[in-house]
């Protein structure tokens, strides 16, 4: 049976753990070659070992993302090596501090932004020309309930989201006449190392897994996906448009 990402490159970011790992080990179960991006070696050598594990490959980039010039870098090795990109996943992010606004230096604000919305533009402008060389390109960034919220005590990474969530669906409109696929996907409350930092005493059995969301974003990759510009609520299982508050 032939695997459905046969033969696509996948870039993955935030890949060492959580949502990330799942998906890059999902992506490649699906037949992708996965390109593995995080700050941690050693943390992304135990991906590869399980992508080979199941049969598949990926090439793994130590890559902190506020390397900004790193990721022009990435960018340049890609079309160097592939002169193509299938698949991006915008995966990774940070929570910031827990804490009221007031509270919050400017430092560490600016530091949220530039990993999760930042880092993402870079992404964009490095790649795109990647992506439309694919007969059928797809990105998807991980977003957070926590953009349309507003919720309290996170505002950085609120506010990031948010910011995120308005730059994908901004690219999706300029790319809509190509075959670009740009779409946001929310996991909702998740088995991860972050929810556990915010949650800390929260049972960590009543969430789904990184794996279980994983399912549900291979699919947005894949080239029979047609919708641009849109979001998926993990949570509801539902694919929604945005709108103009009410």
């Amino acid at each position: 049976m032939t695997s459905p990402l046969a033969n696509r490159i996948a870039l993955v970011t935030g890949a060492s753990r959580g949502i990330g790992f799942a998906t890059a080990k999902a992506l490649a179960q699906a037949g992708a070659h996965i390109v593995a991006v995080a700050r941690t070696q050693g943390a992304l050598e135990e991906l590869d070992d399980e992508i080979r594990k199941d049969g598949g490959s990926a090439t793994l980039v130590p890559l902190n993302l506020t390397d900004f010039d790193g990721i022009a870098r990435l960018g340049a090795g890609l079309h160097e090596r592939y002169g193509k990109l299938d698949i991006l996943v915008g995966n990774a992010g940070v929570l910031g501090p827990s804490s009221p606004i007031g509270h919050i230096e400017l430092k560490t604000f600016n530091d949220v932004m530039a990993v999760n919305v930042s880092a993402n533009f870079q992404l964009i402008r490095c790649i795109e020309p990647l992506l439309k060389q694919s007969d059928a390109g797809r990105a998807v960034f991980v977003t957070s309930g926590a953009a349309n919220k507003a919720t309290a005590y996170v505002s950085p990474y609120a506010a990031s989201k948010a910011a995120l969530e308005t730059l994908a669906r901004a690219w999706a409109q300029e790319t809509a006449n190509t075959r670009l696929r740009v779409n946001l996907f929310n996991p909702g409350p998740v088995r991860t190392r972050m929810r556990a930092t915010l949650m800390p005493g929260e049972d960590p059995a009543t969430l789904e897994t990184p794996e279980q969301v994983a399912e549900f974003i291979v699919p947005m990759c894949a080239p029979d996906w047609t919708e641009t510009g849109r979001f998926y609520d993990y949570k509801t299982r539902t694919l929604m448009s945005f709108r103009a508050p009410a």
